[in-house]
């Protein structure tokens, strides 16, 4: 791995953070007006004409790419990641951004407490220690807030409980499969069971509403062909410590766009979860090494 490849690919990681955090503003402004599985299922249809490109142009053809010993677990990861999509959203639009995102930047310590009766991995005392530390600040996230007392925090919390379960599912598909032959069976999975719910939540969308829509499915796209991108320039351990930005940049959105305020117990929450899950991919990395 040379500095300028590690340089190129935390640029990418950053700039896909950016448009992740504009997805989920656009997300919100949409879901306010209209049904989220509608919502949702359009954008795995505009998201698998984009894997089945990506697929042709990587690997020459579809079917060589979707090839798999493991069907069943790569179609149930789609089917996961579609329903976190939805749960997500639902959070952003009942608990705002800020907060939504504060409470989900969790997942990646969820991933490494689990990893150990889910995958079998070694989970040290100072990742259990990090996990810990990031717990409470999710704690201090919660309790100042009258939204403790309501489902609308467990709705964030359900979003992240399933981005774990999901990316805890990958790390067991990638024994046996390419990340292109997983990135193609996420959207094939998303795509067919939203085609099945989503019609029967159709709603008459407004003229301008479709441009949002257009934006949405495009800012979608983008996000994860810049991700591919950057952990093509070098390794995830290298770059995955700036997805937390995308906390950052859906705060200045929540503030700016929505009107949102940041709480001094949000903050101190989300740092102390964002700095145990940073120690958390670092106890991984020398755990690996």
């Amino acid at each position: 791995m040379t500095q300028a490849n590690a340089r190129a690919g935390i640029w990418l990681m950053v700039v896909a953070t950016f448009i992740f955090a504009v997805q989920d503003g656009i997300s919100r402004h949409l879901a306010e007006s209209y049904n989220v599985f509608m919502i949702v299922m359009i954008r795995y249809w505009f998201f698998l004409f984009f894997v089945v490109s990506v697929s042709r142009i990587r690997n020459g053809s579809v079917m060589a790419t979707a090839r798999t010993q493991q069907p069943i677990l790569q179609f149930f990861r789609g089917v996961l990641l579609a329903f976190e999509i939805l749960v997500t959203v639902l959070a952003f639009t009942y608990l705002g951004l800020i907060e939504a995102h504060a409470i989900f930047a969790i997942y990646p310590l969820m991933v490494a407490a689990l990893s150990g009766p889910v995958l079998g991995e070694s989970v040290g005392w100072r990742r259990w220690g990090a996990i810990s530390v990031g717990f409470v600040g999710m704690l201090i996230i919660l309790q100042p807030g009258f939204k403790v007392f309501s489902p609308y925090a467990l709705i964030a919390i359900g979003g992240a409980v399933l981005f774990a379960l999901y990316n805890l599912l990958t790390r067991l598909a990638a024994a046996k499969d390419t990340a292109a032959t997983s990135f193609f069976w996420t959207g094939l999975g998303g795509f067919v069971i939203m085609t099945i719910i989503g019609p029967f939540y159709w709603e008459p969308m407004a003229g301008p509403d479709w441009w949002w829509m257009a934006l949405l499915c495009v800012t979608g796209a983008s996000g994860h062909y810049l991700l591919i991108k950057a952990y093509e320039k070098t390794e995830a351990s290298t770059v995955q410590p700036f997805a937390y930005l995308q906390l950052v940049f859906a705060s200045m959105i929540g503030v700016a766009i929505f009107g949102e305020s940041l709480p001094l117990s949000t903050a101190a929450g989300a740092g102390l979860i964002v700095v145990a899950g940073i120690f958390t991919l670092w106890r991984e990395q020398v755990a690996k090494a």
